[in-house]
């Protein structure tokens, strides 16, 4: 199978916003080609967006056959010591945009993101819509 690809908080926001967009379209042919994967704080950032309990419902649906990507001691050793280098560099991303990336290099996943934090995540491959 191809690369696994996670789908980023801000990409999954835009699928939910606007079905037709051309990040909505690319992400809807990722999840019919099944190479979208889910972690945790992803899910969790999704679900604490939503209005109610019927979108709640509907992003659980959605998300439910997506392979989870597990946070294990070794993916949060490896966020803290990526924020701490990237601190000393003077760049300070969001820890939940470091955990995400730290799942993506421990499992050897691309990132669809349309996020600029990522960018500066070195090691770190982007998925990018052909």
């Amino acid at each position: 199978m191809s690369t696994r690809i996670i789908a980023d908080t801000s990409v999954w926001i835009e699928f939910f916003r606007d079905e037709k967009s051309l990040i909505s379209i690319h992400l809807q042919a990722l999840l019919r080609s099944g190479r979208v994967a889910l972690t945790g704080m992803v899910l969790a950032e999704i679900l604490q967006g939503v209005k109610g309990v019927r979108e709640a419902a509907l992003v659980r649906r959605s998300m439910e056959p997506l392979l989870f990507m597990e946070t294990n001691r070794e993916v949060w050793q490896t966020a803290g010591e990526m924020s701490a280098a990237l601190r000393r560099k003077g760049l300070t991303i969001p820890l939940s945009d470091i955990l995400i990336a730290s799942v993506a290099l421990n499992k050897d996943c691309e990132v669809f993101t349309t996020d600029p934090h990522f960018e500066s995540i070195p090691g770190l491959s982007l998925h990018k819509p052909a």
